[in-house]
């Protein structure tokens, strides 16, 4: 095996860049779909439920990394959980993959949440429309979390089909066979 290419997203766009890109997708999501619902239902909305609402935004992080996690579920062994405090508050969950993985499973351990999590919210949203408001925050807030994992989906689509992905601490390695001599 030999490594094709290195990918580091926070390296390659910066960690302001891709904050900026979170925000505007976010900022994008929550007009288009909370307009849609609103030309669909005419539904009042209700401001009840605010505190299941803010519990709701604090658990979408933990939900997003699990979801991760989900498809990795078979090669538990090898993976770790790594938790970390930033600006005091703020939990950062890592998910550390210690052997390659298939570029096939590692692209749907990516989309995974971006699926899971959206379709849920979407559903209810059309399920509960006194609710749309806080549904629409919800979607935007998530699809802002999922914009890295679809940087890195975009990356690895144009590598080799039967390439493996190595996390390391440079990022992750793109490795392919190497021809027989």
């Amino acid at each position: 095996m030999h490594c094709w290419k290195t990918i580091n997203v926070k390296k390659q766009y910066g960690f302001d860049r891709l904050f900026m890109m979170s925000a505007l997708i976010g900022i994008g999501v929550f007009i288009s779909f909370y307009t849609t619902l609103n030309i669909i239902y005419s539904d009042p909305l209700s401001d009840n439920y605010f505190l299941p609402f803010i519990l709701a935004i604090l658990g979408v992080y933990p939900l997003h990394k699990l979801c991760h996690f989900l498809p990795l579920f078979g090669c538990r062994r090898c993976i770790r959980f790594i938790l970390k405090k930033q600006m005091v508050l703020m939990p950062i969950i890592t998910l550390k993959i210690a052997e390659p993985v298939a570029k096939k499973h590692f692209i749907l351990t990516l989309v995974t949440p971006f699926l899971l999590i959206n379709s849920a919210i979407i559903i209810l949203s059309v399920l509960m429309p006194a609710f749309s408001h806080y549904f629409a925050m919800l979607l935007a807030y998530h699809c802002s979390l999922c914009v890295p994992d679809l940087v890195y989906m975009r990356n690895l689509a144009r590598s080799p089909k039967h390439a493996l992905i190595e996390e390391t601490d440079t990022g992750f390695e793109i490795l392919v066979p190497q021809p027989m001599a």
